[in-house]
């Protein structure tokens, strides 16, 4: 599996918010913050929030990574994503993301 998957599929090398810290474009952030906080209803993703270098890397991390329930459960857990878990297709904490981010459990299943 590629380092820059995040504990939920979403594949970082492709993601807005780690392309936004990389070449810190504070138009991108504002945008995926905007974009994110009605896809995912967390009025808490701000363009302030938006600085990532991937979930399981080292470096920042996007804001909502602290309070992710996604990430939490991946660590207590021991695992590296969601897909080495048994309740990857019946789990509710991910399911948002399985419907909002198109390849999202391919890159876990990978």
């Amino acid at each position: 599996m590629k380092q820059l998957i995040a504990c939920c599929g979403i594949d970082c090398e492709t993601c807005d918010a780690r392309i936004a810290t990389v070449s810190n474009d504070n138009n991108l952030k504002e945008e995926t913050a905007r974009k994110w906080s009605e896809m995912f209803n967390a009025p808490t993703i701000t363009a302030e929030t938006i600085t990532c270098m991937g979930c399981r890397t080292e470096g920042a991390k996007f804001g909502h990574c602290y309070e992710c329930e996604i990430r939490k459960c991946v660590l207590e857990k021991g695992y590296h994503t969601c897909g080495d878990c048994n309740e990857l297709d019946n789990c509710p904490i991910i399911s948002p993301v399985l419907q909002n981010v198109p390849g999202a459990k391919e890159n876990l299943q990978n």
